[in-house]
């Protein structure tokens, strides 16, 4: 027996004319079926398409397919995803004028999407970068302005001086622009801020509904709201630097206050930036941070390092107890108040940076099976439950009752005619 194979030169193109001649794959406004909507992620118009492509529009087509086979009115659209930076830079590169660089990529790459049979509705075709479709874009922006869901200020971004752009954390490797290798600058530049914080609490509620979603999708999405209790709490300068008297740290851990040893603030505090005028040191050093990685692997990765301002705080519960104020390239600006309080003992970082510098530590809450007399801390911070310890007041209470103690006492103890400490429920996102 012998099979013949299929000859996709042959066919494909004589079904495909046929398939256009009778509008098989156009979606009216009076379809009888449930509706299906298919939409698969929009390509970028480099040029031409490659195996990725293949292996996702494949596998959208087989999903419209199906439902229309099973009697769905689908949907299936193509759009281009062609307006921004590198369609502008591409353009640059090719001395072309951007709309018709892009536009002429866009019919190459049609025709090679075309070529494959895709079961899509064509006529519903959209790029991002004609006027058409952004205009909608426009609408809603104007929208949220009137509602007051976005702002417009200053801030510190990441600026890629050779493609010209602004930079996400996680697009800085090693202090070079994930693209063209370019030195990473900090520039402060007018921009537009959608408040999505407004929204964190319903996100958070609402992955609750997701059921179908698998559970580690979900776990990153809440580490990314990044919901969490703490307590903002207001450390006294020993002596009014630079225009202040204080440092606000928040933290989620005050029960391990009697375990600080330093108060470190980020690169881009308004401390820093003031005590680096007219020292070199500090100001190479913050330039230093300023090219490092601000991701959040990159800041755990980075070997921690520090700059001792001369500056100290008072411990909230000791006026006599002096913490040394650092400039650390762990700390962000972009979270909290660009300041912590370093408790060695039970936090990995804090114990590297205090090994380092030679700070020391002290253990305030002492593991369940463990001796409290004999209780040390070394190489490896300890952050599990236990009694608390070495914390006057505290000693003998439960994580969560020492938390609670310390919110209690700092928001009757007063700094400056205001609470030393207030609860707090922060958001990453």
């Amino acid at each position: 027996m012998t099979t013949e194979r299929y000859n996709a030169r042959e066919a494909e193109p004589k079904w495909q004319k046929i398939w256009d001649e009778r509008g098989i794959f156009r979606t009216g406004n009076s379809g009888t079926g449930p509706k299906y909507y298919v939409l698969e992620m929009f390509p970028y118009p480099s040029g031409r398409i490659h195996m990725g492509h293949v292996r996702n529009y494949a596998m959208g087509d087989v999903v419209a397919r199906y439902k229309r086979a099973k009697g769905f009115d689908v949907l299936h659209p193509m759009g281009w995803d062609a307006f921004g930076m590198p369609a502008e830079n591409a353009a640059r590169d090719n001395a072309s004028h951007p709309a018709t660089w892009t536009y002429k990529n866009i019919a190459t790459m049609r025709t090679q999407l075309q070529s494959m049979g895709l079961s899509l509705d064509w006529s519903r075709e959209v790029a991002t970068c004609d006027p058409s479709y952004y205009k909608h874009q426009q609408r809603l922006f104007l929208d949220f302005l009137a509602k007051g869901l976005v702002d417009r200020k200053q801030a510190k971004v990441n600026w890629d001086p050779v493609d010209h752009t602004v930079l996400a954390n996680e697009q800085v490797i090693d202090g070079r622009g994930w693209r063209s290798g370019a030195l990473v600058e900090q520039r402060e530049l007018t921009q537009w801020f959608f408040r999505i914080g407004l929204f964190a609490e319903d996100l958070l509620a609402g992955l609750d509904t997701l059921d179908r979603w698998p559970e580690k999708v979900k776990v990153m999405q809440r580490n990314w709201i990044g919901r969490s209790e703490g307590q903002m709490v207001r450390f006294a300068l020993a002596a009014n630097a630079f225009g202040t008297t204080e440092v606000e740290v928040y933290t989620t851990r005050p029960d391990t206050l009697f375990g600080a040893k330093f108060l470190a603030i980020a690169a881009d505090h308004p401390i820093a930036l003031a005590a680096a005028e007219g020292n070199p040191d500090l100001t190479d050093f913050i330039a230093e941070c300023r090219r490092s990685g601000t991701s959040a692997a990159a800041v755990e990765t980075a070997e921690k390092r520090g700059y001792d301002t001369g500056l100290t705080v008072a411990h909230p519960f000791d006026a006599t107890w002096q913490l040394p104020v650092y400039v650390a390239n762990f700390v962000l600006m972009d979270y909290g108040t660009g300041a912590i309080f370093g408790c060695p003992a039970h936090d990995q970082r804090d114990l590297d940076f205090a090994n380092k510098y030679g700070l020391g530590n002290t253990p305030v809450v002492c593991p369940p099976d463990a001796d409290p007399a004999t209780f040390v801390v070394t190489d490896v911070a300890y952050d599990g439950e236990g009694k608390i310890i070495n914390s006057r007041f505290l000693d003998g209470m439960t994580i969560e009752a020492a938390k609670a103690e310390v919110a209690k006492r700092l928001e009757v103890a007063s700094l400056g005619n205001r609470p030393v400490g207030k609860r707090q429920v922060n958001f990453r996102l």
